[in-house]
């Protein structure tokens, strides 16, 4: 395997010009899942990734549904071992503001970073079709050299991650038995720095929730009813503020029931990891950790639940002056979850505690958004051991097993609806500014990225 690996490497250098050029040919496609105008993007998109990987030997095809194109891809060769599937999306971010784009965002280019090396510029550089083309062109290279890759090899490509994913899971329930393998491969998280590759085993989960209280009928004079009636932003503000304490831990009953203290050789992993909390918290503009009072800042980021407010809404906040009471309030709530606790039972216990302290003749209506559990995985799977190995081999750098503070509902839905695990390797940086205008890629990560694919593929078929 050795001497295949080399010359499937040895491809990849070779061919990293063209890789390039295909990149930029699916980063000018503005296939933004969340606008209706852009719905031909998203098949165009969709359409050129099936045509890419049935020239690479896939049987591959786009099903539609509700919202964009789902391309699913499996490989032709009949090679044994484990099967793994690969997925990625292909959808982007809308690019507002537009003013603030230093060039085009669906005109992508290559262009000299400041401190070194490249940058690839454009929407959806980073997240997450360089990502998902790190994938393919790996693909590429082992279907030149060896006709395809040397284990069985299945794709899952969506078009609504952006927006959402709400065609995914049913898609998922049809698709379960062609779709069920050995282990699924997430390529949407990052590297620890520029040159330490990266495994991310821990994911929290998230509970979204809004909760409008009302008060008065309608909204009220201040002057005529101020100090009578009750105010719903004061009742609203005095609740979110109980359910934080001094020390920072959450006060809703039962919250942290169930959550566990991170192992010890976990812990030892993360302190090696030389993580700077005081750059960390300027690079923001603050200097002061506002979690639990005792526990590191990537303790808090990764393996602690939390509660917090994403808005407050309630009265006048136009222009000038308006000397009103409102009649209702509203707050929108997101908590982050670690393994160990319930969606549901969080959920249920955010009522609660909210309508528990309602005054008689108030009341409160809520609203559910998302729910998705955290996931974690063991750290001495044969999957995540032989790819931090191959890693290491490719990058020269002992592989960081980290968490990550976000959720990404996919990792959920593989283990709750297909009952199967997953690896989270991903080469972008902290810095490639996704979401945002002027993301980017650094080449180094792009080309990187395929070697490191070559590699995980030939330790999973040792």
């Amino acid at each position: 395997m050795s001497d295949e690996l080399n010359a499937v490497l040895a491809e990849i250098d070779a061919g990293l010009e063209a890789s390039l050029e295909r990149l930029f040919i699916l980063l000018r496609m503005p296939s933004i899942s969340t606008d209706p105008a852009h719905k031909p993007d998203c098949q165009r998109a969709a359409d050129w990734l099936v045509g890419e990987l049935n020239g690479l030997g896939f049987r591959a095809s786009a099903h539609n549904t509700p919202g964009q194109p789902i391309v699913v891809a499996h490989s032709a060769s009949a090679v044994r071992g484990p099967h793994i599937l690969f997925y990625a999306h292909y959808d982007v971010q809308p690019v507002d503001p537009l003013a603030l784009w230093e060039t085009p965002p669906f005109e992508p280019k290559l262009v000299s970073a400041k401190s070194g090396g490249s940058w690839i510029l454009g929407r959806g550089a980073s997240d997450d079709k360089g990502q998902l083309m790190t994938f393919v062109e790996a693909c590429r290279a082992w279907r030149k050299v060896a006709g395809g890759p040397p284990i069985k090899v299945s794709i899952l490509f969506e078009g609504e991650e952006e927006s959402g994913s709400p065609s995914l899971e049913a898609f998922l329930r049809a698709h379960k038995k062609e779709l069920s393998v050995d282990i699924a491969l997430v390529c949407d998280t990052d590297m620890w720095d520029s040159s330490t590759p990266a495994i991310t085993t821990m994911l929290r989960g998230l509970v979204g929730e809004e909760v409008e209280i009302t008060c008065a009928n309608r909204d009220l004079h201040s002057g005529m009813f101020g100090g009578a009636a009750r105010n719903p932003l004061h009742l609203l503000a005095g609740i979110l503020a109980e359910m934080r304490d001094p020390d920072g831990r959450i006060t809703i009953p039962g919250f942290y029931d169930g959550v566990p203290e991170i192992p010890a050789a976990v812990k030892r992993q993360w302190d090696g990891l030389s993580f700077d909390e005081a750059k960390f918290l300027d690079d923001i503009g603050l200097r002061i950790p506002a979690g639990e009072k005792g526990r590191s800042v990537l303790e808090q980021i990764w393996s602690r639940p939390t509660c917090e407010v994403n808005g407050i809404t309630g009265g006048y906040s136009g222009a000038g002056f308006k000397t009103v009471i409102p009649g209702k309030a509203s707050a929108k709530i997101s908590f982050r979850l670690v393994a160990g606790q319930d969606p549901i039972r969080i959920r249920a216990a955010f009522r609660d505690f909210v309508s528990a302290r309602l005054p008689a003749d108030c009341s409160a209506r809520f609203t559910s958004y998302i729910e998705a559990p955290a996931t974690s995985q063991p750290l001495d799977g044969q999957w995540l051991t032989r790819a931090r190995l191959a890693l290491a081999e490719e990058w020269g750098q002992e592989t960081a097993t980290i968490g990550s503070g976000g959720s990404i509902p996919i990792v959920g839905d593989f283990k709750r609806l297909l009952d199967m695990d997953s690896l989270l390797i991903g080469f972008s940086q902290l810095d490639n500014r996704i979401h945002s205008p002027n993301e980017k890629y650094d080449l180094s990560s792009f080309h990187g990225g395929i070697r490191s694919w070559a590699r995980i593929l030939a330790a999973f078929a040792s």
